[in-house]
């Protein structure tokens, strides 16, 4: 019979994502009365501490003063800590709760970095913009208030727990296969040798054994044999053959 392995030993450390989740919201009263203010120019929320980051939103009611942004209404999030960098993952949206309707979702797939260093950062991060025509006419503006939520998810450092020792017990797996073959257990097959009877398991045999497969299992094997005589080889040595086997 084979040797049992040694038992090994697995030293696991775990690294999961730590988050930070909060729902921004910005409800824009007199919705009439700040239209005109002039493009570029911006209204900003209170701001809000989720990750350990000030955040806010920033809303445009004649655009952001970039060309594709003429005639509409836009909206940003803004990193508001000096010097900060972070991950996110954000979705901005106009909401009307009285009827449950969202739409005009910016919501990007991946985690985006926002710099409070850079200042183009605002045109290269995703917006929620809006036709002026479109929304006045919508059921998002209503009693001239225009909601906007952002759900915001911080990515915060990931947090690499303790490490822990498993100790993988070994394979037993030649033990248990060595006592079927000597208590003869669930033995399928008979081989007479000189005198002298071994029990044995066929699907064993012929996995280990190309010329026993051959034998019992092969286009000129008996499938259905259960009793064999072997007359070339002496019985210590038909012993040894399959404690070699098993």
């Amino acid at each position: 019979m084979a040797a049992s392995q040694k038992p090994t030993e697995r030293v696991v450390s775990l690294c999961t994502p730590t988050t930070a989740e909060t729902m921004l919201v910005f409800d824009i009263a007199g919705y009439s009365l700040h239209k005109g203010i002039g493009a570029g120019k911006f209204i900003q929320s209170n701001p809000v501490s989720v990750g350990g980051y000030e955040w806010c939103i920033r809303y445009y009611p004649d655009g952001d003063a970039s060309k594709e942004s003429e005639d509409h209404v836009s909206v940003y999030l803004e990193l508001l800590t000096k010097g900060a960098k972070a991950r996110v993952i954000y979705d901005l949206r106009l909401v009307n709760h009285e009827i449950d309707l969202t739409t005009g979702r910016c919501c990007p797939k991946s985690p985006t970095e926002f710099d409070s260093l850079d200042a183009s950062i605002l045109g290269r991060n995703k917006q929620l913009k809006k036709k002026r025509s479109e929304l006045e006419k919508s059921p998002f503006l209503r009693d001239d208030h225009l909601m906007i939520e952002c759900a915001l998810t911080v990515i915060k450092e990931p947090l690499v727990e303790e490490t822990v020792k498993i100790r993988v017990p070994p394979s037993d797996l030649a033990d248990n296969l060595g006592k079927w073959l000597e208590t003869k257990e669930e033995t399928d097959v008979t081989f007479n040798v000189r005198g002298e009877t071994f029990h044995a398991h066929k699907i064993l045999l012929a996995m280990r054994s190309p010329v026993f497969k051959a034998q019992l299992y092969g286009p000129m094997g008996d499938r259905t044999a259960r009793n064999i005589t072997v007359e070339d080889m002496q019985p210590d040595v038909f012993k040894d053959l399959l404690d070699f086997i098993y």
